[in-house]
């Protein structure tokens, strides 16, 4: 009789370590394989529009979101003062799990990203600080008499 009943607690137990270990299985998001389809959960979409403005974004089903905004700059002012400025995100999971993010805006400046993993300058020497610090006081200056040109090295081509 106990020996029954010890039979039957082990069988019962190793049921549930067995269905466990089945439903742990069944609950990890399986990793995407090459050549699966990965779902466009949301899209949306607006222009471009006349004045030079749009707007997208989408969602994907293994998590990757963006979205972007742009417009004119000056827009109305003429060719050379209208800036085409576009600001945006995206975000996904990385293989170990951690959240990459980024914002950005393009615009006249260049592309200028932000996100904490991305990787930053080092700070700048103190003794060099100074000096930057001290040329930013100074007049401008025109460029010195004695400085020549220098001569292309290259040899001027026809068009091809």
């Amino acid at each position: 009789m106990i020996k029954c009943h010890v039979q039957n607690r082990i069988g019962r137990i190793s049921l549930a370590l067995l269905s466990l270990v089945a439903l742990s299985g069944a609950a990890q998001p399986q990793q995407p394989q090459a050549g699966d389809q990965i779902p466009i959960v949301r899209f949306e979409s607006e222009g471009p529009n006349v004045d030079g403005t749009y707007k997208w974004l989408y969602e994907t089903g293994n998590e990757i979101n963006a979205e972007e905004s742009g417009y004119v700059k000056n827009f109305g002012k003429g060719e050379g003062e209208e800036v085409q400025v576009a600001e945006g995100k995206f975000s996904y999971k990385a293989p170990d799990g951690t959240l990459i993010a980024l914002t950005y805006i393009a615009d006249e400046n260049g592309f200028q990203p932000q996100g904490d993993h991305l990787p930053t300058p080092p700070p700048i020497p103190p003794a060099i600080q100074k000096a930057l610090d001290y040329l930013k006081t100074l007049p401008p200056s025109a460029a010195p008499s004695n400085v020549q040109p220098q001569a292309s090295p290259f040899k001027p081509r026809g068009r091809f």
